[in-house]
């Protein structure tokens, strides 16, 4: 018997179905297909992801680990800043601008994102930019300390970039440790063409700073105690011992805020269909996750000089023989802290402009955390236009 036929109605409508299941079915799997991609280029193809560290730039001086950039002048007519734009100034300023990064990072976060990227910003207001790149210490420069760092290199990269740029005054800018890398070579060298100083969350005064500075004034007492009663000091360990590798590093750092580096990365599984955060994501994590090794020597002196003495706080630190006192600082200074900043906070680096032997020297309080102040997604509208603002009319 032939089969009898369905209702047109009913028919209608399950062709219709069939239809939205099959267009449902299509979404699924480019949905599917979509994440598969961002996963397998996020885990598996980090660096092609990557939107940092993509500005031009020459090597003018390499010694094996240390290496010296500068900067390309910009092309373009204006670049991204913020949700906005800026106009590239085509008039050089007189005085170059020298980056000191901190130690154990990479360099990443001076070249952030296309519209977060501070040496692009500096570029475009008319600034030679350099940047010392201190490289990946491994154990065979465990030895190196912050004499070495101060009183060796800093002299000797500064004078290749006075002879490529023609100019002897220069502005130094300094973040976390890199300040007190600028600080510690304008002291000890007494230099007195550092025409500016630009100091980014640098710990000044430790013990001030929050329940980290609680922890230090904690563990400077237990430390008076076992020098008292056994005569034990951190540099008669073989620095070897405290050669800290780059994955501890990034650790520490993520500990900062361990909620929200977890936050992130149960954010990244659950938008795995975004391409914009997962490129995003990998562009923080080429920072976050690439932090470099700190060489045993350098531990040593900020364990016990920054740390537990506390000896910033009054302006003077001993490196080796050599005595480094900041009253002989006669540049001009602009301090940037972080009102968000747990590890060096604003009440650490309040000492800093009363230390100093210049007239001209300013702290200004900004928004951010220890990474923020740096390369935040406020700074570039925030932070970025004070430092452009007070660093030209310094730098003619």
């Amino acid at each position: 018997m032939p089969r009898p036929k369905l209702p047109e109605r009913l028919s209608q409508s399950l062709q219709q179905q069939r239809h939205k299941l099959a267009e449902r079915t299509a979404v699924l799997r480019r949905e599917g297909s979509r994440v598969l991609t961002n996963a397998n280029d996020r885990f598996l193809r980090t660096r092609e992801l990557t939107l940092s560290d993509q500005t031009p730039y020459e090597i003018l001086h390499d010694n094996g680990l240390v290496k010296l950039r500068h900067y390309l002048p910009l092309t373009d007519t204006e670049i991204p800043l913020g949700n906005g734009t800026l106009a590239v100034n085509p008039k050089r300023h007189r005085v170059p601008v020298v980056l000191v990064p901190p130690l154990a990072v990479n360099m990443n976060i001076y070249d952030f994102f296309p519209e977060r990227s501070l040496v692009r910003f500096l570029l475009a207001h008319g600034f030679s930019v350099y940047l010392i790149d201190w490289g990946r210490p491994t154990l065979r420069h465990t030895h190196y300390n912050l004499e070495t760092y101060i009183a060796d290199f800093m002299p000797d990269y500064l004078s290749h970039i006075r002879r490529h740029a023609g100019v002897e005054e220069l502005s130094l800018h300094g973040w976390s440790i890199g300040g007190v890398l600028s600080l510690g070579y304008a002291a000890l060298s007494k230099d007195t063409n550092i025409r500016n100083l630009v100091i980014v969350g640098t710990p000044i005064n430790g013990h001030a700073s929050g329940a980290l500075g609680k922890m230090y004034q904690r563990l400077a007492k237990q430390a008076a105690w076992v020098r008292k009663h056994t005569g034990f000091r951190v540099h008669k360990l073989s620095p070897r011992l405290l050669h800290t590798p780059g994955w501890i590093n990034s650790l520490s750092f993520k500990m900062l805020s361990p909620a929200n580096s977890l936050l992130g990365y149960w954010e990244l599984i659950t938008r795995l269909d975004d391409r914009e955060f997962v490129i995003n994501h990998a562009t923080n994590g080429a920072f976050l996750d690439d932090m470099v090794a700190y060489p045993g020597g350098v531990i040593q002196d900020m364990i016990i000089r920054i740390w537990l003495d506390n000896d910033l706080a009054d302006g003077r630190i001993r490196l080796g023989k050599q005595q480094i006192d900041f009253a002989d600082i006669k540049a001009s200074l602009l301090a940037f802290a972080g009102k968000q900043d747990t590890m060096v906070t604003a009440d650490a680096m309040r000492p800093l402009p009363d230390l100093i032997s210049s007239d001209d020297a300013t702290l200004a309080l900004i928004s951010g955390g220890h990474m923020g102040i740096l390369a935040g997604s406020n700074t570039p509208t925030e932070a970025w236009p004070q430092l452009a603002e007070w660093l030209a009319p310094r730098s003619q």
